[in-house]
């Protein structure tokens, strides 16, 4: 006569069984948790009640950066990284050891990152109406066409000369 076995569940039991069955679905989920790339580090400097500023750098986190935010105003920044005033904007950001001025579009900051040019980095001189961070609803759809240009120091002194990166036309 064939006897029939009943397991009886303890909590012994039941805890391995949780265990294996949170292992399993760790297994699973961690491949897609490992492809998520991690946040670009970018550390910007801008004046501390510059809407515009806060609206691009919010725009670049939303494009997969992790910004530090220094509320000092960019001006001296600027000068020790060697920008001349004329490719001013209201902010200055480094990233991946670029200097990143004014109202960059995110693609162009990560193009510059995947080319790795000889330069000193990208700007978009002044604060141009449509560029990201000066596109919201207070300018009306509005968008002037700009470009964004290729900073490329010239020597050991403080010149730069410039070439188109990519160009907007509104």
């Amino acid at each position: 006569m064939m006897k029939t076995m009943h397991y009886r569940h303890t909590r012994r039991h039941a805890l391995q069984m949780l265990t294996a069955g949170f292992t399993a679905a760790m297994a699973a989920v961690q491949p897609a948790l490992a492809a998520q790339p991690a946040a670009t580090p970018i550390e910007v400097w801008k004046d501390p009640n510059c809407g515009c500023c806060k609206d691009w750098i919010a725009l670049m986190e939303q494009a997969g950066f992790s910004a530090t935010v220094h509320d000092s105003g960019n001006n001296a920044v600027r000068a020790r990284l060697g920008l001349p005033v004329r490719l001013g904007s209201c902010h200055t950001a480094l990233v991946g050891g670029y200097l990143v001025e004014g109202h960059v579009p995110p693609a162009d900051v990560r193009k510059l990152l995947q080319q790795k040019p000889r330069a000193l980095g990208i700007a978009v001189p002044g604060m141009p109406i449509g560029s990201p961070g000066m596109d919201g609803p207070a300018y009306g759809g509005r968008k002037d066409p700009f470009d964004v240009l290729l900073v490329i120091k010239t020597g050991p002194g403080s010149d730069v000369t410039t070439r188109v990166f990519s160009a907007y036309r509104g």
